[in-house]
């Protein structure tokens, strides 16, 4: 990293960028993004060189430090595609024949997110064109923003595949929301009352938990548990694969359930089996397990308004890392064999779920990382961070992708998958959802976990159990 006068400094990090940057956590995104059809070295370039990503002045800037050895962005002078592009000609694993392309581009990926980071040298980003395997992965340091920004900056340079003169179309249930948000209006002055000091001690409850997280509380030992140092440990990568149409059945079988619901109802269920298959009758029922989820705190736009929003340089866009950390506990449950209902994991998932959703505690660890950054340092805000991490299970993140199917380059897209690099969490997934289908990468320390194809199998068993309870339910109620 370069270093340079004061008075030639452009714009400081900001406080999420200077964590991400920190060598405790210096994360790196990877976006794998499959094609239909042999990548053309030459369009990638073109589309490069006028695409959206490359006028947003991050992606055309350094990271330097000042004098006193904060972090600031710096116009660089020139940008050389040729050392942001890697190409690979021949396949990336010639383990098994004939080539299982997926495979090989998750072991790729594996691979990456063990590997130096990016250099400093040039704007933090990459393309790597793994063309045997039609497939591109974007490297995109944290620094630059978070999953959501990036995304929707991805997408605004791509457009339809059923017509290539329209964007791609996100939906992100605003709607919702706002209903839930209007049906209180009703409510006598003494029931609302009561709702808001009911509010205000589940917040403190959860403001204290995450504290606690980062200082000393942590989870009991399982087969999934990681720890300090542990982001250090040889990685494997594994799919599971979902059918969203599967999982909007399955969240219509339980009561104002929602997507997410489901997606962790099929986590609670998927990591049970899981574990009662490395460690049978070892683990206490109702046993809890934490995960930490990233939540997306910036109002969303379309990708219509982000074009318009960047071309005209306006200030209402706001760029960067703006999310929040929530802690999210599932729980343990031995199966009892075939008359269990596969719905009682979506259940349970709904209530927690709902009570987190009325809880500050995203805006609390974001506002946090605000407020400690100035005053004690990158060094002190890392561990702090750090130490949530090492004292929970798993992370997940969930990214909301294109309804319909997309070309990039002109090229048809088949796949959009993400991962990052490692954190000290032995399990950590990423969801993407793009024209129908749902796509989770399991990042796995191979060592703790050796088995993640089989981890990936328990998700998408899970899911198709519920599917089918939610199918009996379905055919009872028209009947």
């Amino acid at each position: 990293m370069g270093s340079f006068d004061d008075d030639c400094a452009e714009q400081p990090l900001s406080p999420p960028g200077r964590l991400f940057l920190h060598p405790r956590w210096n994360l790196t995104i990877h976006c794998a993004i499959g094609f239909k059809n042999p990548i053309d070295i030459d369009a990638i370039k073109s589309r490069l060189k006028n695409s959206l990503l490359l006028s947003h002045p991050r992606f055309s800037s350094l990271v330097v430090r000042d004098s006193r050895g904060v972090e600031h962005w710096q116009k660089a002078t020139h940008i050389e595609l040729d050392r942001h592009i890697i190409i690979l000609h021949n396949p990336v694993s010639t383990a098994s024949q004939p080539v299982d392309h997926d495979t090989a581009v998750n072991d790729y990926l594996a691979d990456l997110s063990i590997s130096s980071g990016l250099s400093t040298d040039k704007p933090l980003w990459e393309l790597h064109l793994l063309m045997a395997h039609n497939c591109c992965v974007f490297r995109l340091h944290h620094a630059l923003g978070d999953g959501v920004s990036l995304m929707s900056l991805f997408l605004a340079d791509c457009r339809r595949a059923d017509d290539q003169e329209k964007f791609p179309t996100l939906a992100y249930g605003k709607k919702r929301d706002k209903k839930r948000v209007n049906s209180s209006s009703g409510k006598g002055w003494w029931v609302l009352l009561i709702g808001f000091l009911s509010m205000v001690c589940s917040n403190l409850v959860f403001v204290v938990e995450l504290v606690m997280r980062s200082l000393w509380v942590c989870d009991s030992k399982t087969e999934i548990s990681g720890g300090d140092g542990v982001e250090l440990w040889p990685r494997k990568l594994a799919t599971a694969r979902f059918r969203l149409q599967d999982m909007k059945l399955v969240k219509k079988a339980v009561p104002n359930a929602t997507i997410n619901d489901v997606l962790f109802g099929v986590l609670s269920s998927g990591l049970s089996r899981y574990l009662e298959h490395r460690t049978p009758n070892a683990l206490p029922e109702g046993l809890q397990i934490t995960g930490l989820a990233m939540v997306d705190l910036r109002e969303q736009l379309g990708l219509q308004e982000l074009s318009d929003m960047m071309k005209s340089n306006s200030p209402r866009l706001s760029w960067g890392n703006k999310f929040g950390m929530i802690l999210l506990p599932i729980y343990y449950h031995k199966s009892n064999g075939p008359d269990d209902d596969p719905l009682v994991h979506l259940k349970r998932a709904k209530v927690m779920i709902d009570r987190r959703k009325q809880s500050l505690q995203a805006h609390f660890s974001y506002k946090s990382i605000l407020s400690t950054m100035p005053y004690l340092g990158a060094k002190v805000t890392a561990w702090l961070n750090y130490k949530i991490l090492c004292n929970t299970s798993f992370s997940i993140s969930n990214i909301i992708g294109p309804e319909e199917e997309i070309t990039a380059a002109g090229n048809t897209v088949t796949y959009l998958r993400v991962n990052s690099t490692t954190l000290p969490h032995a399990l950590t997934m990423h969801m993407v959802s793009y024209a129908g289908r749902v796509d989770m990468q399991i990042s796995v320390a191979k060592d703790i976990i050796p088995d993640p194809a089989f981890l990936a199998k328990c998700f998408e068993e899970a899911l198709l159990d519920m599917k089918e309870a939610a199918s009996c339910i379905a055919s009872c109620n028209h009947e």
